[in-house]
């Protein structure tokens, strides 16, 4: 019996052997994968975290249609994440990288992966050093020059000698101009008031570029027949922009513009010397405060007192709302206008010079 269960025992003995090599494969295995999972779950949280801190700036360029896969590399490329892999990753599981928008973007080494995208996401691109001048409405080309050579690395003179040359600049309105040795400035007018934006180190001729073509924008929004209604009047886009800078340098009140346009439609038909104090006013550097006798007697084709019809051009940059005035006047029998002088800039109007002597008495009397 002892020598049955002997030899029983020495059978066994193999399987159990390999029983606990099995079971000892098994637990190394799975020691290497817990150790293999450990680290690559170290690894990824590793890469999930900034890298280290720096205040120093780094520029990252986007180009247009790029994709998250490019921008993830080019993100690890100037060190500001760990790995690109795990970035796209890290995109995909938070569904984001579909919005990021193109352009020149300033990050900082130490930038979650939150930050990143919320700066992509938002368009947050470097502003480029711009040139930014604004020509208020109603200023004379002097006074752009002025402004110029004040608030932009541009220079006075090289701006007002391109104002006076022919045919220089790519622009529909601008070869309208009259060949006309009278005129002032031979752009007067045509540089459309409003804010412009230039790249830095763009030039004088850039700028009076732009602002001749935006003129021709802005003409282009105008009701269809305004140039009918030109041709009917007999005038031309030069003329237009002569009446439409005399209304802009004359009326404040919005309402006025195409009153004061029909006045000058009236003594225009009349054969009236205009007699605004604007044209007198754009002999001189400086604006008077008052206009004395002797000047309104100064030998000029821009003086409306000593001449009749219009200016050899404009005498500043109207606004839309003068040209439109220009374009459509108000028809009345108003021959006169007289400024108010009770602090509302509106005008008193009148058919007659009698009406019109009451309108100035009227008016020096408010004044008092």
């Amino acid at each position: 019996m002892n020598n049955l269960l002997e030899q029983e025992n020495e059978h066994n003995k193999p399987k159990r052997s390999k029983a606990k090599r099995t079971l000892l494969i098994i637990g190394l295995l799975l020691l290497i994968g817990i150790g293999i999972a450990s680290g690559v779950g170290l690894y990824i949280a590793n890469a999930l975290q900034p890298v280290a801190a720096s205040g120093q700036e780094v520029r990252v360029s986007i180009p247009q249609g790029s994709g998250s896969a490019q921008i993830a590399k080019e993100l690890e490329t100037k060190g500001l994440i760990k790995n690109s892999s795990i970035f796209m990753y890290y995109l995909k599981w938070h569904k984001q990288g579909s919005k990021f928008q193109a352009g020149e973007y300033s990050m900082k080494p130490g930038m979650t992966f939150e930050e990143m995208i919320d700066k992509l996401n938002n368009g947050e691109i470097v502003k480029e050093d711009m040139i930014r001048i604004t020509i208020p409405e109603g200023f004379t080309i002097d006074q752009i020059a002025a402004k110029i050579s004040e608030q932009t690395p541009w220079k006075k003179e090289a701006f007002l000698q391109m104002t006076d040359e022919a045919n220089a600049f790519k622009s529909e309105t601008n070869f309208t101009i009259p060949d006309n040795k009278n005129l002032k400035h031979r752009l007067e007018g045509y540089l459309f008031p409003e804010t412009y934006e230039f790249k830095k180190g763009s030039s004088e001729q850039e700028f009076i570029e732009r602002t001749l073509q935006q003129l021709d924008k802005k003409l282009a929004t105008l009701p269809a027949d305004w140039k009918d209604k030109l041709k009917d009047r007999g005038l031309s886009v030069h003329q237009m922009l002569t009446i439409a800078s005399l209304i802009e340098r004359e009326v404040v009140v919005d309402e006025e513009r195409a009153l004061v346009s029909g006045v000058i439609q009236n003594r225009l038909k009349k054969n009236m010397p205009l007699q605004i104090d604007a044209t007198v006013q754009y002999l001189f550097d400086k604006s008077k405060d008052r206009l004395l006798e002797k000047d309104l007697q100064i030998q000029s084709p821009y003086n409306t007192y000593l001449n009749t019809g219009l200016p050899p051009g404009p005498i500043a940059s109207p606004s839309l709302a003068s040209m439109k005035a220009a374009i459509y006047p108000e028809e009345t029998k108003y021959l006169f206008y007289v400024t108010k002088k009770d602090g509302t800039k509106g005008h008193l109007f009148a058919e007659t010079f009698e009406a019109h002597k009451k309108n100035i008495a009227e008016s020096k009397k408010a004044g008092n």
